[in-house]
């Protein structure tokens, strides 16, 4: 297994510029996700990286191997798509195989692979079955284990779980988290679905626009954005982002009609500023407040409230236990000054 290496990779369309010069190191076994908004450029990185998109201008390496312009069948890849694209005579071995037996390897080597893959993904009572008599999150194991007996020095995933439904999701999920475990191979996965990059990442990368706004942990994405986009993107509930003036090394929401202290580095007396506040870190109590609690999502034992203030900010707050506060009911909000983040008005670039 092996690490893949971009160096200023660019991406055009005519006269139209989709990917950014984009530079990144994805180390050996690594998992890493690219993540962003429907546009972003990340499903074209990907296809990039796979050569099923001709790179304009940059580097593209595979290990020690420059692979910019190298036939997608010799960079030693192997991806998995959002359709599953199974052959519905053939049996789940007989798809599983189908590669290797096109490339002329030996029976004896391919049912070995096969064996293997299908041990590895748990499909060993499906392999005489075929494709229709299976369920979705089956078919997509069966497309996973078709990716594995080629023996890839990198899985590539263009959001392959987006056909299931939820419940399916989180099981897959699960299931190719157990596959790069078991078998440390370098993955690099593309979704728009921030908890797939939470939950699945050693490394998360952020796009926007075609350009790369931050790299990191998944925790240290969402302990310590660069910027109000990153901010919003990582985390489930949003960020709340409240309005702010500094004043006197502190900055004023008045939506909390709150002064809340800080020691990041501030603009000028009179700056606007954004307050970033998780909506876990927000403490919602009864009576005496200004603002008032709208709407309550209840989802067992966690709910939403989404509260209103009187200039019109919106705030969500995670609540937990069962005391619920009636809806329409004036609160008080409070939080921790550790807890809050702040971002520049204009650049919209964290304050640290």
């Amino acid at each position: 297994m092996t690490g893949v290496t971009l160096e200023k990779v660019i991406k055009r369309y005519g006269d139209t510029q989709v990917i950014h010069g984009v530079d990144l190191q994805i180390e050996d076994g690594e998992f890493c996700v690219f993540v962003g908004p429907s546009g972003c450029g990340k499903s074209t990185l990907l296809r990039m990286i796979a050569g099923l998109e001709e790179t304009t201008d940059g580097q593209i390496a595979i290990g020690a191997r420059d692979v910019t312009h190298m036939d997608p069948a010799k960079r030693g890849v192997a991806m998995v798509f959002q359709t599953y694209a199974l052959y519905p005579h053939m049996s789940v071995a007989e798809n599983m195989g189908f590669g290797l037996r096109m490339t002329g390897h030996p029976k004896a080597e391919i049912d070995q692979k096969v064996a293997e893959a299908s041990r590895i993904l748990k499909l060993d009572e499906y392999l005489k079955r075929k494709p229709k008599a299976l369920s979705g999150g089956q078919r997509q194991r069966v497309a996973i284990g078709r990716a594995i007996v080629r023996g890839p020095e990198v899985f590539l995933f263009d959001e392959p779980l987006s056909n299931l439904d939820a419940e399916l999701r989180v099981d897959m999920r699960v299931e190719i988290a157990r596959l790069h475990k078991e078998i440390g191979a370098t993955m690099i996965y593309v979704t728009h679905d921030q908890v797939e990059a939470m939950t699945l990442a050693d490394k998360i990368v952020v796009l926007r626009a075609g350009r790369i706004e931050q790299v990191g942990s998944p925790m240290e994405l969402y302990k310590d954005p660069d910027n109000r986009f990153v901010a919003g993107f990582i985390g489930s509930p949003s960020m709340n982002f409240l309005p702010g003036t500094v004043r006197g090394g502190a900055v004023h929401v008045a939506a909390l009609d709150r002064t809340v202290p800080t020691d990041v580095a501030l603009p000028a007396d009179g700056a606007s500023v954004l307050l970033g506040i998780r909506p876990q870190h927000l403490r919602v109590s009864e009576g005496g407040g200004q603002i008032r609690l709208d709407i309550r999502e209840r989802l067992g034992g966690v709910a939403y409230d989404y509260l209103l203030a009187p200039d019109g900010t919106k705030i969500i707050a995670e609540t937990r236990g069962d005391e619920a506060i009636p809806e329409d009911t004036m609160v008080q909000v409070d939080f921790d000054a550790s807890d809050a983040l702040v971002f520049d008005g204009k650049t919209e670039q964290r304050l640290r």
